[in-house]
């Protein structure tokens, strides 16, 4: 079981240890639970799906926020890779498209949510219209405190309506992400992953940790909280949110959905051939 605590009242991003590993003694220890889950996580997974067969209406939603390197990729490929991927829906909310931005924000998220039975995950979400817009001032200070309402209010109403919501922010060092940006550049197998804009967005590092302050104290509530996992040690931030998503799922406690036919008589029939 992890020991992360959602975001409340309080909290404190710059006093959260990026290097620490809350819950877990070991890499070691880590890696062997995060192996030894996944027969779990993809039982509940299909389970889940299979109840939305007979009319379930629950789904999954895991909404990932981070900063450049900080190992979203990661997270999906060790954790949610090990599912069944027909119960997966991931989308990667990149810079809106010029048809998106005729609507509201949130129109673009909304059209993304998992359908009942699946596992949602937003690599990036609607968070980065009040991150870096509060970074780079694409938004007015009134328009992005305004945000903060409507966000609250859509998860609500997400959650409400069935959805388990599993926010996660990635949080690793300043140093952290400089290793990993050199490492991009050393070898041949990663230049592909740099990109020279990650380099432009370090100068503005302090605003964005503050911008995360403010919108992890506005938007972690009691339907849809925050949780801020250390991310500089890949396997634990890997151990970290699968132990998340396992949590959201046996709540649920998703069940096999009863037969709607007589399993007797039908075993009898196909006997009989």
């Amino acid at each position: 079981m992890h020991q992360l605590t959602p975001v409340a009242a309080g909290f404190d991003l710059a006093k959260v240890d990026t290097s620490s590993t809350p819950g877990i003694e070991s890499r070691k220890a880590a890696e062997k639970q995060l192996e030894s889950n996944v027969t779990e996580l993809g039982m509940l997974q299909e389970r889940l799906y299979a109840d939305s067969t007979a009319g379930g209406t629950r789904s999954v939603l895991l909404v990932l926020q981070a900063m450049d390197t900080a190992g979203k990729g990661g997270v999906i490929r060790h954790v949610v890779g090990s599912v069944d991927p027909q119960g997966v829906s991931l989308h990667a909310f990149k810079a809106p498209t010029e048809a998106e931005k005729r609507h509201d924000f949130l129109w673009r998220v909304r059209r993304e949510l998992p359908p009942a039975g699946r596992i949602g995950v937003f690599d990036r979400s609607h968070y980065e219209d009040v991150l870096i817009h509060r970074v780079h001032g694409f938004s007015t200070p009134e328009v992005i405190e305004q945000r903060y309402g409507l966000i609250s209010e859509f998860e609500r109403e997400v959650a409400l309506d069935g959805t388990a919501i599993v926010k996660v922010m990635l949080h690793i060092s300043y140093e952290e992400q400089k290793a990993r940006l050199e490492e991009r550049l050393d070898r041949p197998d990663k230049n592909w992953k740099f990109n020279p804009g990650d380099v432009d967005e370090r100068a503005h590092w302090p605003a964005y940790m503050d911008a995360y302050q403010v919108a992890l104290e506005r938007t972690s509530t009691p339907l849809a909280p925050w949780f801020v996992v250390p991310a500089d040690r890949k396997w634990y931030a890997r151990w970290a949110v699968q132990s998340l998503l396992l949590d959201a799922l046996r709540r649920i406690d998703p069940q096999w959905p009863a037969a709607t036919y007589d399993v007797a008589a039908e075993k009898a029939r196909l006997a009989a051939t």
